[in-house]
This record gives C-alpha cells, sequence and structure tokens, in this order.
C-alpha cells in the first residue's frame, strides 16, 4: 500500500491521475451529445482525424494536440457547412471524410517518411506522457462543457428531444447544435492523448450506456454519467498503477465488465 502510494506521489503518475479524474467526469457529458443526437458515425470520423493530425504533426515536428484540435474543428465545420439537416446526424458526410482524412494520412506518411508505428502509436494513448499545460487545457474544456450544459440546460433538453419542436419554440437549434459537436471534437481529440483511438468509448459511451439503464430523466443521466465516468477513471487508473498494466487497457476493461453486470443484473429483475 505505502508503494501505491508512492507512485501516486510521482509526478507523471499526478498528472495522469489528475487528467483522469477531469475526463472521468468531463468526458461522459459529451457521451451524452453523442449519443442523442446520433453523432457515432462523427466519433470515428474524429479518431481518424487525429491520426491525420499525428502524421502531419510527425512530418513537420510540430505539436500533436493543437494540430488534431485544430484538424477536427476544421473538419467538424466542414461537415455543418455541407449537411442541411442536423437532425439526421452526418453518416454519410462522416464516412466520406474518414476515408478522405485516411487516404490523406497514407499519402502524408509516405511523402514525409512518417513511419506508420509511430503515427499509429495514437491508437494507444497514455496518461503519463502528458504535461502540465495538457491537464491545465483539459480542466478548462471540463469547465466550459459544465457551464455550457448547465447555462444552456432547457434548451439542449428539447434539441435532443426534438429539433424541429425546439425550432419552432424560439430556441437557436443550430448554434447549440454547432457548439455540441465541436465540444465533442474537443474531447475526443484530448481522449485521444488520454486513451488512445481504440479505448475512447470507455469513457465517452460506456458510462453513459450504464448510466441509462437506471435513469429516468436527462439530469440523472448526465449525473449519473459522469458519476460512473469518475468511478472507472479513477479506481480503472489505480489499478493500473497497482499492478503495473497500461492505464488505457485497464480503464477500459473496467468500464466493460461495469456494463456488463449492469445490464446483467438488470435483465435478471426484468425476467
Amino acid at each position: 500500500m505505502s508503494d501505491l502510494l508512492f507512485m501516486l506521489t510521482l509526478p507523471p503518475v499526478a498528472k495522469g491521475l489528475l487528467a483522469m479524474v477531469i475526463a472521468g467526469l468531463c468526458f461522459p457529458v459529451a457521451g451524452v451529445m453523442v449519443l442523442r443526437l446520433d453523432l457515432v458515425p462523427m466519433r470515428y470520423m474524429l479518431m481518424h482525424g487525429v491520426i491525420l493530425g499525428g502524421a502531419i504533426s510527425l512530418a513537420f515536428s510540430l505539436p500533436l494536440l493543437p494540430v488534431s484540435i485544430a484538424l477536427n474543428l476544421l473538419l467538424v465545420l466542414g461537415m455543418l457547412k455541407l449537411t442541411k439537416d442536423s437532425a439526421s446526424g452526418f453518416g454519410v458526410s462522416s464516412a466520406a471524410a474518414m476515408v478522405f482524412t485516411m487516404a490523406l494520412a497514407s499519402i502524408v506518411m509516405h511523402l514525409f517518411d512518417v513511419p506508420a508505428k509511430d503515427t499509429l502509436q495514437l491508437l494507444w494513448g497514455s496518461p503519463f506522457a502528458l504535461r502540465w499545460a495538457d491537464v491545465l487545457a483539459l480542466l478548462a474544456i471540463a469547465l466550459g462543457l459544465t457551464l455550457y450544459v448547465a447555462a444552456n440546460f432547457r434548451s439542449i433538453s428539447s434539441i435532443f428531444f426534438d429539433q424541429e419542436i425546439a425550432q419552432s419554440l424560439g430556441m437557436r437549434v443550430k448554434l447549440h447544435h454547432t457548439a455540441m459537436v465541436l465540444v465533442i471534437a474537443l474531447v475526443i481529440a484530448f481522449a485521444m492523448k488520454l486513451l488512445g483511438a481504440l479505448l475512447i468509448d470507455a469513457l465517452l459511451i460506456l458510462p453513459v450506456l450504464i448510466a441509462a439503464i437506471g435513469a429516468q430523466s436527462l439530469k440523472q443521466l448526465f449525473i449519473r454519467s459522469c458519476l460512473v465516468g469518475l468511478f472507472v477513471s479513477l479506481f480503472g487508473f489505480i489499478a493500473a498503477v497497482a499492478t503495473d498494466l497500461p492505464p488505457s487497457g485497464t480503464i477500459a476493461l473496467l468500464s466493460a465488465a461495469l456494463y456488463l453486470v449492469v445490464s446483467t443484473i438488470v435483465k435478471r429483475k426484468v425476467s
């Protein structure tokens, strides 16, 4: 126990722990938006956008996170411009953008001799590699997201229920939809650095699915999703440090196991 406490005081581990606590509380909020706005295909496109950002950053020796964030924001703004009906999601445009980003990433890697293995390392994130600037940026996003949802909860609820009705009530549907999509792009860019592309759902989607099982309102869904995300990120990270396992894999395993346990219990009660 004393060894674990000592390890948690080491600067890289302490920064990773703080970042995972913030991410656990913040990312599920964006996950609610992803599921309620039917933006799951866009999530995959943004993950590929970060891989393209990684290829560009390696090719030109640029910092990964700013490049990835800028690229994802450009992709999202492009899709918003090309999509007429936001209520239908971004299925078709997301698929086209995903193919485009991966094709462009392969061309960049070929032209600038970027090793594919270096770019594909983005599929496996590490909270130990974060700097204090990354943690502060993550905290800023978490605070901004919390304040946005708290200040616009009524409009967000109406948009989730029916965008046409919300529009008829005089709510600024397009503005809020754009804001939520941009926030999702920011969160996924940070999630790639924390957990990697393959494990983003461990904090973005699974906590929401777990919380949705017993949630009776949107407010409950937000709160429970954040609590589940905090539990998974905190205890998954500590377990990873204690057992010398990769944090991303441990957190994802805990999140998936919790989802299976809760789903099984609920299913037995219903039957």
